[in-house]
């Protein structure tokens, strides 16, 4: 399963099958960031500090990845943050890819909705839960606990954070407590951290261009 659909998982409810409200922009730049961390666990990218490093350009054979693997390929080398706000302008895309993906395994179970005739709305009820708790338990055991985590789990919680959906996923009064953990986990992740700075530097020229 791609971050992708592992940060989808996490932002649906239980019931009722709609997501938890976040803004767009983080949203798609923590899938962005799970695009590029999906690509570096593929061995085809690396990143340091400064630079976002290609290692491998042959295609994964993944919709969702490669169309950013060619573009780094084509591209000049730039830092994880510049690829970060590339790949979100594919956000939808790779949302809907995601979704497709996650309805094809049964996971979950699309419906069509009209709302006058002229606003779409959709809702995805979970057909097989057992995909959505296990990303939810595995993310709760390893920030309510000092149990190490592994390399997707680090991954998720940093992308989680940058889109502000732990205070939802965690239980009530938790999320305090948990916070000083979370900033140890996420320390552990370059890409996550690019992720994270990207949504700010982006938040920080909307508030600018609107005063």
């Amino acid at each position: 399963m791609r971050f992708a659909e592992e940060i989808l998982l996490l932002l649906l409810r239980d019931e009722g099958g709609k997501f938890v409200a976040v803004p767009g922009i983080a949203l798609d730049n923590a899938l962005a960031g799970g695009v590029l961390m999906d690509l570096a666990l593929e061995n085809r990218i690396d990143t340091d500090p400064e630079h976002l490093i290609l290692i491998d350009p042959t295609p994964v054979g993944d919709s969702i990845l490669d169309p950013t693997l060619a573009a780094i390929a084509a591209g000049q080398q730039r830092d994880a943050r510049y690829w970060v706000g590339q790949t979100a302008r594919r956000a939808a895309e790779i949302r809907e890819e995601a979704l497709s993906r996650l309805a094809e395994r049964g996971i979950l179970e699309r419906h069509e909705g009209r709302f006058l005739w002229v606003f779409r709305s959709r809702r995805y009820p979970i057909i097989d839960g057992k995909a959505e708790r296990e990303v939810k338990l595995r993310i709760l055991g390893v920030l309510l606990s000092d149990d190490i985590p592994g390399p997707r789990d680090i991954v998720i919680i940093g992308l989680a954070d940058a889109c502000g959906i732990l205070p939802e996923l965690l239980p009530k009064g938790d999320y305090g407590k948990a916070r000083a953990r979370i900033d140890q986990v996420r320390k552990l992740d370059l890409i996550g951290q690019a992720t994270s700075q990207a949504i700010h530097d982006i938040e920080m020229w909307l508030a600018g261009g609107a005063t």
